[in-house]
């Protein structure tokens, strides 16, 4: 119907004048390899932007239910585990077996600090 009312005007006579009115018309409209094609699913009624935020906020807020639901973070986990800290490489271990170990094999020309003197390693 556009098709046979733009080319029976002069001023569209062209085929770039023809697509870019069509394109204004109708915005289902799109240019493949130099012919109209009808884009399958676009409605302009639809608030695609509106409904993209909603659906994020939605998938936010089920994600941080689920977050809570689930309990503990286990990055945070090993980290708060992490409670020896070697004072000359600054290494962190999560008990004092592991610190002794670590502190014989790693600095073994330094005397051992106080606290890992009683340790069983």
């Amino acid at each position: 119907m556009w098709l046979h009312l733009v080319t029976s005007l002069p001023q569209f006579r062209s085929s770039l004048a023809v697509v870019l009115f069509l394109l204004l018309k109708e915005p289902k409209l799109v240019v493949l390899l130099g012919r109209l094609v009808v884009k399958p699913g676009v409605n302009e009624d639809m608030a695609r932007g509106q409904q993209k935020i909603q659906s994020q906020q939605k998938n936010a807020k089920k994600q941080a239910e689920s977050k809570k639901k689930h309990g503990h973070d286990q990055k945070a986990a090993a980290k708060a585990a992490l409670v020896y800290t070697c004072a000359i490489c600054r290494t962190q271990m999560p008990d004092p077996k592991t610190f002794k170990q670590h502190f014989e094999s790693k600095h073994p020309k330094t005397p051992l600090p106080p606290e890992l003197v009683d340790v069983e390693a």
